[in-house]
């Protein structure tokens, strides 16, 4: 177990990132704090996406030099799933801190039990 460990170190610190997310996102009750926490998720989730689309050896699936021959290249797929999923982070993001700026000029306050609390309070 401790030699594949150090072959695939990529996808250990991929999961590694996604659980330290996904606490933070279950643990902070500030909602920018939690933000965060789901843009490391993110993030971890790209990187195994990117540690499991490359190949040793093989390049950029450009033909360059005359090569043709599929052998030489790594799979393209994961690549363009990684560059929509950066595009649908970044809106998601951008989207989430709008809400949370109108939440904070609501409440006045970023504390999700708070809000929750004011909330149950306005009959919310």
């Amino acid at each position: 177990m401790g030699s594949n460990l150090l072959v695939n170190y990529g996808e250990a610190v991929a999961m590694l990132l996604f659980v330290i997310g996904f606490a933070n996102l279950l643990l902070q009750k500030n909602l920018i704090k939690k933000i965060i926490g789901l843009n490391v998720m993110d993030s971890a989730v790209y990187l195994f996406l990117a540690e499991k689309g490359y190949i040793s050896g093989r390049t950029v699936p450009i033909v360059v030099n005359g090569v043709q021959d599929m052998e030489a290249y790594i799979n393209p797929i994961p690549s363009g799933l990684v560059l929509t999923g950066i595009v649908v982070s970044v809106s998601v993001s951008a989207l989430m801190l709008s809400l949370t700026i109108r939440l904070y000029k609501r409440y006045h306050t970023l504390d999700l039990d708070e809000i929750s609390a004011r909330l149950k309070r306005e009959g919310l």
